[in-house]
């Protein structure tokens, strides 16, 4: 009953005192703040979107494991490479061809890709099918593109798909 009425407590607690916060303690305000802070999630509910389900926990850690790693080897990388020479630097933009579907996994080998230094996700084709990616350095994009998918989307597949 209670979780009817309250579907999100910490979302209606967090409205009531806000708004108390701004319009100062009072019973009127106390009220009217009650009744905002039980209205407002029954009215968003339908904006919230389904929570991705992770089939793969721990396939989920190995690969949180395996980006960590290659955050740093990439920032090793990349500091060595800003200190070189200018000549060494083969800065390139490509398509990564998308075998995920899910647009948590999309979102998820954005992030990756974005979190690695020297790689940035610039753009999602309309059909979601493609995903741009600025890659700092790289003499063979092609390799790079295989390793992206091995390393990161093949993992995210088997863990949200």
């Amino acid at each position: 009953m209670i979780a009817r009425l309250v579907p999100n407590p910490v979302i209606s607690l967090t409205i009531l005192i806000v708004w108390l916060l701004l319009n100062g303690p009072s019973v009127g305000h106390g009220l009217l703040g009650a009744a905002l802070a039980l209205a407002i999630p029954h009215l968003v509910a339908r904006l919230k979107p389904d929570r991705p389900r992770i089939r793969r926990p721990l396939r989920a850690l190995a690969l949180f494991l395996l980006v960590l790693h290659d955050i740093v080897k990439a920032a090793i990388d990349l500091a060595i490479r800003i200190l070189g020479p200018e000549s060494r630097i083969r800065p390139t933009y490509f398509w990564v061809p998308l075998d995920v579907r899910d647009p948590y996994a999309i979102a998820a080998l954005a992030g990756i890709i974005t979190m690695t230094p020297g790689t940035l996700s610039s753009d999602l084709s309309p059909d979601g099918r493609h995903l741009l990616v600025h890659c700092f350095h790289t003499d063979d994009p092609e390799a790079t593109i295989r390793e992206i998918k091995q390393r990161y989307e093949r993992p995210l597949k088997e863990i949200l798909e």
